[in-house]
């Protein structure tokens, strides 16, 4: 068997990239509810598809979650809205909310963060565009953005240097196939197939590709049965040659070598896949704006410091998601942990970017650290703020070899033996996330 693209190597810009943000910003932002009581991650751990869908914590869901009968979606809308009110209410009030944001202003942020690629969505599941197309949805006027929020975003992050990358929604679309999606079967059956959806689902993705140019083209969920995805790969790879794709044209395909991807998308998890892969998760429990999540529903700043260190260790990027509120504001919450990120990337990304995976280990006194390499140097991200000294397993350095804490050129004491690097640190460190420790001319064990 053939693989189409098999041997076009991954673009070195992505996996030099490391960190990347997502965008959910859509109609679903007006209700903004869903339950925060169960974590995604943990859900799909359990395996119970029903109770996924039914006790998603994912906004972006809404519509679905809304029609799966004993769902908390279902008890709130009709507590909230009542009968009366339609998912149309809501795509009214979204387009005249967020005709007035401008999202180039998020940009700064998304910069400030250490990002170094941008993917909004395009078209979620609920088919509404947020770019203003040439192909109208069929069964909806006014189904799509007046402004076209995806170019002047992608102006914005051009400007800075940032990759620009696209999502939009293959495998889903609720205007031709109605929720609910009640389990997995169901999620399978919901992919249309029909000739329409085929020739709208095309000249979509054709009309996003030659107006944008994505250096990231993130199908979500699948694409119709009578249609070969690596034809319009192949497309995408004539118009970007350095683009990538994600494995969800067909996740299974894929797995069976039966299908290229650049690479695999891991969900509220950090466990690796094969060859490169990519965690996507939002900063909370939902990719689109909750205003139900709270400070105990988030990752703290070291969990997120720690989980990029981990990550990149380990041959992955992290693909964190944003959900403005329907206005376009980025909640503060969200705000100041993308921050406080970029914070601890503006002194330690040299461990970071452009470095490949070293692997993950455990440090003398039991705490974490993750390897990264670029050329001789090994780096050491260590978890916390060790004191005193630190010692963690390295193969024995070069004579000559240097040891020095990110942020300060000055070389610091060190002694090897029995594979272990024991350095001696400086008095006071203060709190940190993570410390990373720079060994020049030496190596993983």
């Amino acid at each position: 068997m053939t693989v189409r693209h098999a041997d076009r190597p991954l673009p070195q810009w992505y996996d030099d990239a490391k960190f990347g943000i997502f965008i959910h910003w859509g109609a679903y932002a007006v209700p903004c509810y869903a339950p925060v009581e169960r974590d995604m991650g943990d859900l799909m751990r359990a395996g119970n598809w029903e109770e996924i869908f039914r006790w998603s914590p994912y906004t972006e869901w809404y519509l679905n979650s809304w029609a799966l009968e004993g769902s908390p979606v279902e008890a709130h809308h009709a507590a909230v809205y009542g009968p009366q009110v339609g998912y149309r209410d809501f795509v009214d009030e979204f387009l005249e909310r967020s005709a007035g944001a401008s999202v180039a202003d998020w940009v700064p942020l998304f910069q400030q963060a250490g990002a170094r690629y941008v993917v909004p969505v395009t078209k979620h599941h609920d088919g509404v565009l947020m770019w203003h197309s040439d192909v109208p949805n069929p069964f909806h006027e006014r189904w799509m953005a007046a402004r076209d929020h995806i170019g002047e975003l992608a102006d914005a992050v051009r400007a800075t240097g940032m990759r620009f990358g696209l999502y939009y929604s293959g495998g889903i679309d609720w205007t031709f196939n109605p929720p609910p999606i009640p389990d997995l079967m169901g999620l399978f059956r919901a992919v249309p197939d029909s000739p329409e959806y085929r020739e709208y689902l095309l000249a979509h993705v054709r009309e996003l590709i030659a107006r944008y140019q994505p250096s990231v083209l993130w199908n979500d969920i699948g694409w119709p049965a009578s249609l070969d995805p690596a034809d319009i790969i192949g497309e995408y790879y004539d118009a970007v040659p350095d683009g990538v794709v994600n494995d969800r044209f067909n996740m299974i395909a894929v797995a069976q070598g039966r299908l290229h991807a650049d690479f695999s998308t891991p969900e509220y998890s950090t466990t690796a896949g094969a060859g490169k892969w990519e965690v996507c998760r939002g900063i909370g429990r939902s990719f689109g704006y909750n205003r139900m999540e709270n400070e105990s529903t988030m990752p703290t700043v070291d969990d997120l410091v720690w989980m990029v260190a981990d990550i990149v260790a380990r041959g992955g990027n992290l693909l964190l998601n944003v959900g403005p509120t329907a206005d376009g504001q980025i909640p503060l919450a969200q705000a100041l942990r993308l921050t406080a990120l970029g914070w601890w990337l503006r002194v330690n990304g040299e461990a970071v970017y452009g470095t490949r995976a070293g692997g993950a280990g455990t440090c003398a006194d039991g705490r974490p650290v993750g390897f990264t390499t670029r050329g001789d140097t090994l780096y050491a991200t260590v978890q916390g703020a060790p004191a005193g000294s630190v010692a963690f397993p390295a193969a024995q350095p070069a004579e000559g070899a240097e040891v020095r804490m990110l942020g300060n050129a000055r070389s610091l004491p060190f002694t090897w033996a029995d594979g272990q690097l024991t350095v001696t640190l400086p008095d006071h460190l203060p709190a940190a996330p993570a410390t990373v420790f720079a060994v020049e001319g030496g190596s993983t064990a």
